[in-house]
């Protein structure tokens, strides 16, 4: 058998082939082409990383040179991002420093690469686990150049397409932090198509089943949509023709992670996911006219041919996103009664949507003209200012920044402002001024007064009223939802808060002196585990606040004095009763967790090593991963599961392989909602399904009606997810039922 081409090629010829399509890739863009300093970075990473392999198996250097690929090809940039590129892991996994980079390539190249480098240990090391805390320095680090971001996109990106030769629990915890935190931030900078690809390569890794599924549909479905596509768009094409336009038409298929978010919040099967088809029309702009203009006159032709919908019609060329996002969508009727969206682009308009704002990021350039994305880039360093302490509540409050969708909202002299969509009055008054949010005790809103609370509608007008002797309450916390009002509110509270915490320490301290105990970490994990608190401090702060009965210290948690300090209380996660309420055990936990083998979850071990967690509540067949505690004991989440993709995102060392290895011993509440006519009779064919064809035995139901149509709920005892498919299939099989799925409360 002949060899192939590239099994005849040597590994140096494999690095110049790719460095070759490097520069290929940079010659076809219209950046001043400065191939020598990239030559001389491409040599000078080449010989840092010599001998040097990834897990898969390849040299080193080849990772590098994709992230540098990416960084041209996909996101635009030129030769300072390239070579920034080419040098992102010479600081972090060779003897280099950041002089040496400064000395031979300059102080803008060596300065990015210090801002990659700041997040230390790289995805795939021992310090991944940091990572949100990485992620506040890498913050701080794209307030001076926002190249820094873009490299790090573009290297978890590359990380990602390569995410199959890393084991099963980074693959969870690599996957999770991509999905949390590296997609949305590609979403926010206009990052379109990367972000996509982003959220299809973590969904693949963490329910690979379920992507198959999906995947298999949409081939099987792929003739009849092509067809339909021919029969939608010709009249278009046909008739933008005759008007003397330049343009052209582009199928959009909907993701395979847009197409399971979708069937997951909207509880409907894949049939039911009408929009996976759209089209995109990008023209060529006509002299001499503005491309707003031109937008709504090739909507008026398409709604000429096709009926629009009136409540679909989205408007982003007179207002943008905040990333950038210019378009006109509208949803028409097509052949056959079947809604399909249209998308309306320039070419500028295309080439900031597929690139990114940020590819067209002003360096410097002393231009006044604020964009949307430097607003944004503004709250990102007021955030920074007043950091949470917790790593896992800053990411939660960069988030609320990183999703915020805008409205916008008059002042009462009529000048227009952005708030995040969900603002409240309070919101409005703290992105202002902190004062005017400190002393703001209403609002007028369209001339009426509203409360703190009120949510504002885009083209409210309002003006916020104030009194000196206001001062900021606890439960003003629920009344805002933008970062920054979240952020302001509790730097103040803090403060106050560490007086009560201080308080709780020494009620505490004496509580375990009063019975002879010091208050070491062994004592204290038995004190957290009997009020079910996970974090010390919280437990000091209900104590200063005089909420817990810390008489319980002495006559309960601390009862027997003879004591093994293995020992733990831990709760059982299996219903032991026919009522389905909890046992307590007690275990003994002596060994430490194999992080690096995947855990069988067998019935002998549950309560022991590990628990269900009450967030998810997961049972088997469910897609899982576990996470190991303080006290070695693993617990297991749901891998969607939304507190799994936290733990994930800050403690992925802690995250481990769980295979299910349980029988049908134990079983599991959980919940069916069932849709259909209400019909006579119709109740009896479900419970006969459910209790005969199963014997599986109901804890509960609630039944409602309304106008001919019922909607149940039934919580029922089953083994695995096994039980549910089938108990689904066959009650959908009832003439009358229109949807069963199993839902989470």
């Amino acid at each position: 058998m002949m060899p192939t081409l590239i099994e005849t090629l040597t590994e140096d010829d494999l690095i110049q082939q790719e460095f070759e399509a490097l520069l290929d890739d940079y010659s076809k863009t219209s950046h001043r082409q400065k191939i020598e300093i990239i030559t001389k970075a491409f040599n000078f990473a080449k010989a840092a990383h010599k001998g040097i392999k990834r897990r898969s198996g390849e040299p080193y250097i080849m990772h590098p040179l994709a992230v540098a690929r990416i960084v041209v090809r996909e996101i635009g940039l030129g030769s300072t991002s390239i070579c920034s590129a080419l040098l992102h892991d010479v600081v972090e996994d060779t003897d280099y420093t950041v002089e040496d980079i400064d000395n031979l390539f300059g102080p803008k190249i060596a300065q990015i690469v210090d801002g990659l480098t700041k997040i230390s240990g790289g995805v795939f090391a021992e310090k991944a686990s940091q990572q949100a805390e990485n992620f506040r320095k890498l913050l701080i680090t794209m307030s001076d150049d926002i190249r820094v971001i873009l490299i790090k996109i573009a290297d978890r990106l590359h990380n990602m397409r390569t995410l199959g030769s890393m084991p099963l629990a980074k693959q969870y915890k690599i996957a999770g932090e991509t999905q949390y935190i590296y997609a949305p931030l590609a979403h926010r900078l206009g990052l379109f198509r990367i972000k996509t690809e982003l959220e299809n390569l973590s969904f693949k890794f963490e329910h690979p089943d379920t992507y198959r599924e999906i995947e298999d549909k949409l081939a099987g479905d792929e003739d009849a949509r092509n067809q339909f596509y021919k029969e939608f768009s010709a009249p278009i094409d046909k008739k933008l023709t005759a008007l003397g336009y330049q343009f052209s038409l582009r199928e959009r298929i909907k993701s395979v992670y847009s197409i399971w978010n979708k069937m997951s919040t909207r509880n409907i099967p894949f049939e039911e996911v009408y929009d996976i088809l759209a089209e995109r029309i990008v023209f060529k702009p006509r002299e001499g006219m503005n491309e707003k203009e031109q937008c709504w006159m090739l909507y008026s032709a398409i709604t000429a041919i096709y009926k629009p919908h009136p409540e679909r019609i989205r408007d982003w060329v007179s207002t943008p996103k905040a990333n950038g996002y210019e378009a006109l969508h509208v949803t028409v009727m097509g052949p056959g009664g079947r809604w399909v969206e249209v998308q309306i682009r320039s070419e500028r308009m295309n080439d900031i949507a597929e690139k990114g704002l940020a590819a067209h990021w002003k360096y410097k350039s002393g231009i006044a003209d604020e964009s949307e994305l430097d607003k944004w880039l503004k709250t990102i360093k007021e955030l920074l200012e007043h950091p949470e302490p917790n790593a896992i509540d800053f990411m939660d409050t960069f988030k609320l920044n990183l999703f915020a969708s805008e409205i916008f909202v008059f002042t009462p002299k009529g000048e227009i402002k952005t708030i995040a969509q969900g603002a409240t009055a309070l919101d409005f008054a703290y992105s202002v001024h902190s004062d005017l949010g400190n002393h703001c005790i209403g609002a007028k809103v369209n001339h009426k007064l509203v409360p703190l609370s009120y949510k504002l509608n885009s083209g409210d007008q309002i003006e916020i009223l104030t009194s000196k002797k206001q001062a900021p309450q606890p439960e003003w916390l629920e009344y805002v939802t933008t970062a920054k009002a979240k952020t302001k509110l509790k730097a103040l509270f803090k403060k106050e808060e560490k007086g009560f915490i201080f308080e709780g320490q020494k009620l505490i301290e004496a509580a375990l002196f009063a019975i002879g105990l010091k208050l070491d970490n062994e004592n204290i994990v038995r004190i957290l585990n009997y009020y079910s608190i996970t974090q010390r401090n919280e437990l000091y702060l209900q104590a200063g606040k005089n909420l817990l009965n810390l008489d319980d210290i002495g006559k309960v948690i601390f009862k027997t004095k003879a004591q093994n300090v293995f020992v733990k209380y831990l709760k059982m996660p299996f219903g032991g009763s026919s009522d389905g309420s909890k046992q307590a055990a007690t275990v003994s936990i002596d060994s430490k967790v194999d992080r690096k083998k995947s855990i069988k979850l067998t019935e002998e071990n549950a309560g022991k090593t590990y628990i269900l967690a009450e967030c998810c509540h997961p049972i088997p067949g469910d897609d899982v991963l576990g996470y190991v505690d303080d006290s070695e004991k693993i617990i297991v989440h749901k891998r969607q599961c939304p507190v799994a993709a936290k733990l994930k995102s800050s403690y992925g060392e802690r995250i481990v392989s769980v295979d299910w290895a349980t029988h049908k011993v134990l079983s599991f509440i959980e919940v069916l909602e069932i849709k259909g006519i209400d019909k006579k009779g119709v109740l009896i064919q479900i419970l006969k399904v459910i209790s005969e064809g199963y014997g599986v035995n109901i804890n509960k139901m609630n039944i409602e009606t309304n106008a001919g149509i019922f909607v149940g709920r039934f919580y029922i005892y089953v083994h695995d997810t096994e039980d549910i498919n089938n108990l689904c299939k066959n009650i959908n099989k009832i003439k009358e039922i229109n949807s069963v799925q199993r839902i989470q409360e």
